[in-house]
């Protein structure tokens, strides 16, 4: 009885981490591709404060999405937990981990968007700077989160990475999800470091952003829809390792 409650509870968790990874991955394209990337123009700062002024709740929808994709990432930190805890406590408690720092990482970050709404609100206090210069201000602020967020994507990389192992390790999901998330996990990391240590970066940022949007979209899709539609195969073995 103990072991046929486990095996619902391993389940459920599968369903609840599927269907927050469905939330988090729409939220996330909504708030990053839709919105912001409609808004911002790179290297023109007067341009993009009059788009953020000109579609102000569109922007703040953005920021919305933001903090719902964090929520969530919280929910499916804890039913992840649950669901590898017994393929390898250890390494499990170690991605749970890395996907927190990366949410409290990204949730730090999303301080950049606000202050941009603030520089841009026409307060009285901002009459010392030049609109030129508030502008200018914007745009460097949001640099400062695309920033925040590469830095974030460090730990999330390694995140996917220990979760591919989980994946394959587990013997109850199937090995070829374990496969892509540690794709998506290389992709991760390829991008943020050539970012980060290439000056001439953006000579070269769409080759990486192919290297890593296609490999991390199918990889991360792939396993969110097993989890939520197939759930875990119960009737196979766990792979147990401890640490």
């Amino acid at each position: 009885m103990i072991n046929k409650i486990k095996e619902i509870s391993q389940d459920k968790a599968a369903r609840i981490a599927g269907m927050g990874y469905l939330i988090i991955i729409t939220a996330g394209i909504f708030a990053e591709f839709f919105v912001r990337s409609s808004l911002i123009v790179p290297g023109n700062a007067s341009l993009t404060a009059r788009n953020i002024v000109a579609a102000e709740w569109l922007f703040r929808f953005g920021i919305a999405g933001d903090i719902i994709m964090l929520i969530f990432d919280v929910v499916v930190a804890m039913a992840l937990y649950v669901l590898f805890v017994s393929v390898n406590k250890g390494i499990t408690l170690l991605a749970t981990f890395f996907r927190l720092v990366h949410s409290a990482v990204y949730g730090v970050t999303l301080l950049t968007l606000f202050i941009v709404l603030l520089l841009l609100s026409g307060a009285e206090y901002l009459t010392t700077f030049e609109t030129e210069q508030l502008h200018s201000l914007v745009l460097l602020f949001l640099n400062a989160h695309s920033t925040g967020y590469l830095i974030g994507l460090i730990f999330f990389g390694v995140h996917c990475g220990l979760l591919g192992y989980l994946v394959i390790k587990s013997g109850f999901l199937p090995k070829i999800l374990g496969i892509l998330l540690l794709f998506a996990s290389i992709g991760y990391l390829t991008d943020s470091f050539a970012n980060f240590l290439l000056p001439n970066y953006i000579n070269y940022k769409a080759i990486f952003e192919y290297a890593v949007f296609i490999p991390a979209f199918i990889g991360e899709l792939s396993f969110c829809l097993w989890l939520l539609f197939k759930g875990v195969n119960l009737q196979l073995p766990v792979n147990r390792e401890t640490v």
